[in-house]
């Protein structure tokens, strides 16, 4: 493609990244997804933008997915093309968007895997042997308790944990927005348990969760932790971080019935995205049903 070409692309990634504030896993993604529409211009000789067609943004995501990709990371790739052409159309550089109509082949959606509560008090009440252990249950108590993403976690600095009103902010949360959480009563045990033998090695280092070393834990730490952790206290269940978040939104729908709050805690824009939970908790409402509905109980 022209110089002028990839100047738009940069500059689109740019306004990104500067004015809509998207986070850093997001930018990547679209950067790498957008190359792969810069390489198919490029094999067919197109020269700028406006030369696409809606029929050729239908070839490229028919090619990728040839390629074995999913129907999710699709919709990603033609989240970032749309964004790309709006964004010269507002600046009057082409004329349409020729993603506009182009629709990704659809995909079963996947249930999210989650921990029954027994599961989650087994895991939890296991017992710390060692100082990095103790860090390890509070972290895992904090995921739980507050329904944190895992950057959200490593993310946390001491300043961020309000011990004495029990609640924590995120100041890094999904597309950059902040929100107030409230954390239980033995999550806060735990962490009065990490910050009494927490490293100080490093006085600067603003952390709440560090390394044997008095550095900040980072998320492949964080995710090994967890692994190593439920290998040695023999819970068969292979956890990562994100079951414990799922599990926080599943147990808290199943006793509250309120999608609305557990949307603010989990800090999704869109309640279409929480919505996932009650098919998870489908079950447990149509046993509900059965008991309670005058005209739905059994006759013995």
């Amino acid at each position: 493609m022209q110089a002028l070409a990839r100047q738009q692309l940069l500059d689109y990634l740019q306004q990104l990244k500067v004015e809509r504030r998207v986070s850093a896993h997001t930018l990547t993604n679209y950067q790498r997804d957008l190359k792969h529409l810069a390489l198919f211009c490029d094999d067919r000789q197109c020269e700028d933008w406006s030369t696409l067609s809606s029929a050729d943004i239908l070839k490229h995501i028919a090619e990728r997915h040839r390629a074995g990709l999913s129907s999710k990371s699709l919709q990603r790739e033609l989240s970032a093309i749309r964004g790309l052409f709006l964004f010269l159309m507002k600046t009057g550089q082409v004329d349409n968007n020729p993603a506009q109509h182009v629709k990704a082949p659809k995909q079963a959606r996947k249930l999210p895997k989650t921990l029954d509560v027994d599961q989650v008090c087994a895991l939890l009440d296991a017992g710390a042997n060692s100082v990095l252990e103790v860090r390890d249950v509070a972290m895992f108590e904090l995921f739980y308790s507050s329904g944190l993403r895992l950057s959200e976690l490593s993310s946390l600095d001491l300043a961020d944990v309000d011990m004495h009103d029990r609640q924590l902010m995120v100041l890094s949360g999904k597309g950059g927005k902040s929100r107030l959480l409230p954390v239980g009563k033995k999550a806060v045990q735990a962490l009065q348990k990490w910050l009494k033998v927490r490293p100080s090695v490093d006085d600067n280092e603003r952390a709440l969760f560090t390394s044997a070393k008095g550095k900040r834990l980072g998320n492949r730490s964080i995710q090994l932790r967890l692994k190593q952790w439920c290998i040695k206290k023999g819970i068969p269940e292979s956890v990562h971080p994100h079951m414990l978040r799922h599990s926080f939104a599943t147990h808290l729908l199943e006793s509250s019935r309120d999608l609305r709050a557990v949307q603010e805690l989990l800090g999704h824009e869109n309640i279409s995205t929480t919505q996932i939970y009650t098919h998870l908790d489908f079950q447990h409402l149509a046993e509900v049903y059965d008991q309670a509905h005058p005209r739905a109980k059994k006759t013995k």
